[in-house]
Formats: structure tokens, sequence, C-alpha cells
């Protein structure tokens, strides 16, 4: 039996984003976090970290592409392919956030018309 002061909320289903690549907002862009932006320069093999708000779902068998977003799925050629190494999901006061570590597999030449991804999907060497 509840008392006086006991209050019920109930929440229906769990908000969970299935990403199929790495979205993260310029170098240095404003009131952002180092790890929600992209490096100052992309090194391959090297390992970064990133933080995204909600919980985001990646794949973490294969490479994926590394974009950057302007916010509102405005989204860049690919940067980079990654891999995604490690993701955790972690609450910070209500709000629900995912972040981990990426490693450089290739870097892209964003203004060569060359294709490396179609979707998700790596194209080897390139179209």
């Amino acid at each position: 039996m509840l008392g006086k002061k006991e209050v019920i909320i109930f929440k229906m289903g769990i908000e969970v984003e299935f990403n199929p690549d790495l979205a993260l907002r310029k170098f240095r862009t404003p009131r952002r976090l180092k790890e929600e932006c992209l490096p100052e320069k992309l090194e391959e093999n090297k390992m970064y970290r990133f933080l995204k708000k909600g919980q985001r779902n990646y794949w973490l068998e294969g490479e994926i592409p590394l974009l950057e977003t302007r916010g509102n799925q405005q989204l860049s050629r690919p940067l980079a392919s990654i891999m995604i190494l490690e993701a955790i999901h972690f609450l910070k006061g209500r709000k629900v956030y995912t972040k981990g570590v990426y490693e450089v597999k290739e870097v892209y030449d964003v203004s060569n018309n060359r294709i490396h991804f179609e979707g998700m999907n790596k194209i080897l060497n390139g179209i």
C-alpha cells in the first residue's frame, strides 16, 4: 500500500539508438567536451575517446565510418575508417550517455571523390 507521499512513475520502453557510424562535432566546438569532438588531427593506429548523449549501440566487429556532425543529422562524408573498441552506457544525473574508445584504421581525404563506405559497409580499395 502506498503512503501519502509515495508516487509511482511508469516509463514505457527503452530508448536505444543503433548507429552505423560515429558522428562527432568539429574540433573545439564551443560548449562541447573534448570527447564529444573530433581530434585536431586524426592519426592512423591511434586510439581516441568519445562521448555521445543517449544509449547508443555500435557495431564492434568491424570498421565503421567516422563522420563530422553539425547537429540535426547533418553529416560529412567519411573522414576515417575506425573500429570501436569499447562502448559503455552510463547515467549522469538522470540522463543516459555512451562513452568509449575507437581506433583509427585509415584516414581519408574528403576532397577526393573516392567512395570508402556504402552505408556502414567498407569498400575495399574504394571506388
